[in-house]
């Protein structure tokens, strides 16, 4: 067994698994940055380390502090959270070259993954369906005008090694493709240092929907139903919930079973979520996340399952706690992620909490490291926490969250509160009636 974990992060995920880990009788090791220093979980944990000034490339993103900072500790473990270098092959590769165990997959997983183009070829092969494209790279404008004419127009233009919106562009005819392409290649340079690029055909109204996997690494591996993410602002998810109101169970349970396997048969090992756009009853896949995602508490609440715990079991090389018929659903959750930006204007808004107020009650968690008198750094994320609602079906759930919110006080610096106040008493979302452009046509006055 593991016997003390460093966390290579920050904010509510660290004092997510710092929790965990103390469960279990782990000894932990916070890291921080001169800017984190006091962190709830710098507070909390057993040792913390200091591991340079408040850019992240100088700190969080920096290995070879962070393997010292193992080295000074004796931690013989490191949890890398989400986000980071949660999905850096290079920083796996030299944990192991150090004896380090990395809670999470194999590098080889983590490039495969991390690569968009092999990704879907991965993905085809293991038996997951995926969105009608180019095999491959697209290295040259009469390639993507063949490739597009195929597929049939709109079209999207992604970077292979993408993520988070960037590198992606929309061509709805011939006559923009090749703009799509200049400029998806170029923000993809600039953002990841790849401009390598691969085509998709466009969805209209498709939903967000991804499905929660844990393998053992050794050719078990299971599921844990799926997670609707179509509430999004620029490709960023906004609200997060399990089960998905457009899925049936038949829906459910098809696409539960061809992720659960799949992951079976490349030895995966650990969590890891495979995304998809579903329209028309059909699923495709877009890519899989190689981690722990930020919205994993909607999982745990319906499921009863800490996901962090599985994760550090198999990490130890203890395998799965339960195999897939100890799985059982029960009632709906939704995440909301509060942020400390302008609620209308979406301005990052750091500074100081003079008061937190967290709401309580059956079926309501918080997952925040803030406190009042916390300073929220302008150097991160904006990510305030994360409040998760259970209940026994959605209809009570949406009441327990409309009663949680409007107990929720962040005061002293602006926030989302307001927006998820106003979603919450909307009737397409009430209704369930919604998908990944619904957001923004809300925010413009659209819908």
């Amino acid at each position: 067994m593991i016997q003390k974990i460093l966390i290579a992060n920050r904010g509510e995920i660290a004092l997510r698994v710092l929790r965990a880990a103390k469960e279990l009788g782990i000894s932990t090791v916070a890291v921080h940055s001169t800017a984190d220093a006091d962190a709830m979980h710098v507070k909390l944990a057993d040792e913390s380390v200091c591991i340079g000034p408040p850019p992240a490339r100088d700190s969080y993103l920096n290995i070879h502090q962070i393997v010292a900072a193992c080295e000074i500790t004796g931690a013989d473990a490191i949890h890398p959270g989400y986000g980071f270098l949660s999905e850096n092959s290079k920083f796996a590769d030299i944990l192991e070259a150090h004896d380090i165990t990395f809670i999470g997959p194999k590098a080889d997983h983590i490039r495969i993954m991390g690569d968009k183009i092999e990704a879907k070829r991965t993905a085809k092969r293991l038996g997951i369906p995926v969105v009608p494209g180019s095999e491959g790279g697209i290295y040259d404008d009469d390639e993507a005008k063949r490739v597009a004419a195929d597929v049939g127009y709109p079209v999207l233009v992604k970077a292979s090694s993408g993520g988070g919106g960037r590198g992606m562009k929309l061509a709805r005819s011939e006559d923009e493709l090749s703009n799509a392409l200049a400029t998806a290649r170029t923000e993809a340079k600039a953002a990841f240092g790849d401009d390598a690029v691969y085509i998709e055909k466009y969805l209209g109204k498709p939903r967000h929907i991804e499905v929660q996997v844990v393998g053992d690494g050794m050719g078990k591996a299971i599921h844990l139903g799926e997670r609707d993410c179509s509430l999004q602002r620029r490709h960023q998810k906004v609200w997060e919930e399990a089960n998905s109101p457009a899925l049936n169970s038949e829906d459910r349970n098809r696409i539960g079973e061809i992720c659960s396997k799949a992951v079976a048969d490349l030895n995966y090992s650990g969590a890891g979520t495979i995304e998809f756009l579903f329209e028309d009853g059909e699923f495709y896949f877009i890519e899989m996340n190689t981690r722990l995602q930020v919205e994993h508490p909607v999982t745990e609440a319906i499921t009863g399952i800490d996901l962090v715990h599985e994760q550090i079991r198999v990490a130890s090389g203890g395998g799965l706690s339960l195999t897939q018929d100890d799985v059982r659903f029960s009632g709906h959750a939704i995440e909301c992620r509060i942020n400390a930006e302008d609620p209308k204007t979406f301005v990052p808004s750091p500074g100081v909490i003079s008061h937190f107020h967290t709401p309580g009650g059956l079926g309501v968690r918080v997952d925040s490291g803030v406190y009042s008198g916390y300073r929220i750094p302008p150097y991160y994320d904006s990510l305030i926490g994360k409040l998760i609602v259970h209940g026994r079906n959605r209809v009570e759930c949406m009441m327990r969250l409309r009663r949680a919110l409007d107990e929720f006080v962040v005061d002293g610096i602006s926030s989302t509160l307001p927006l998820f106040r106003d979603l919450v008493g909307n009737p397409d979302i009430a209704n369930g009636d919604y998908d990944i452009h619904w957001l923004e046509h809300y925010l413009r006055g659209e819908a």
